[in-house]
């Protein structure tokens, strides 16, 4: 049988393509995938989609399906992107006539991490999945806080120092709810979101995964 496999930051790049199809033997498991590739040792910690829903190994393909191999994510109204994000615009997203309070948080290219001189990162994403898992995000925020809306946006591509790579809105009646849900959206965006920060710095670059963002 035929699959779609996709590779994305680092895997990409370790491949030289992002995209291609595969043949497996009728029925393959997820875990199949890695060895038919043939691009060596499987690295560590990746995680699996199948038709953009997370999948364990145990899975079984079929015919048509596609594959996505994610490296560990670095990391509306859910958007993803390579535009300038504007938050103004992903404010007016939640705003609404009950809403007391809305709570943002913009996470911006800094100039030094980890001992280092940045000179702009580089963020890859697999757009479609990253998407529905922001809005179910959102989805699981509201049910346990007591908020209105939620928004979120992330860019894509080139990042220049001091402009935002991602961009978080959350209304409510009352500031509490607003704040808490905020920092848990962008908390579990950094873990689940299929997005990937390659840091360009001052003589090197390198892929950061969760441990970095």
């Amino acid at each position: 049988m035929r699959i779609t496999v996709r590779l994305f930051a680092a895997l990409r790049e370790r491949a030289g393509w992002s995209q291609r199809e595969l043949d497996l033997p009728d029925g393959a498991l997820v875990a199949d995938v890695w060895p038919a590739l043939e691009l060596g040792e499987e690295p560590p910690g990746l995680a699996y989609a199948r038709n953009r829903e997370y999948a364990d190994r145990e899975t079984a393909v079929a015919a048509g399906d596609e594959v996505a191999v994610i490296p560990p994510v670095s990391g509306g109204a859910f958007a993803i992107g390579p535009r300038p994000l504007d938050l103004d615009a992903v404010v007016a997203q939640v705003a609404d006539p009950s809403a007391g309070a809305i709570a943002t948080f913009v996470g911006t290219t800094r100039t030094h991490s980890r001992g280092r001189t940045v000179v702009h990162l580089e963020y890859d994403a697999y757009p479609e999945m990253a998407e529905s898992e922001m809005a179910r995000i959102a989805d699981e925020v509201k049910a346990r806080h007591e908020i209105l809306h939620v928004a979120m946006a992330h860019r894509t591509g080139h990042v220049p120092i001091g402009e935002a790579s991602v961009i978080i809105a959350v209304s409510a009646a009352h500031r509490g709810p607003a704040m808490d849900a905020c920092r848990e959206a962008i908390d579990t965006l950094k873990q689940t979101v299929p997005v990937w920060k390659k840091e360009v710095f001052e003589g090197g670059e390198e892929w950061i995964g969760r441990e970095g963002t």
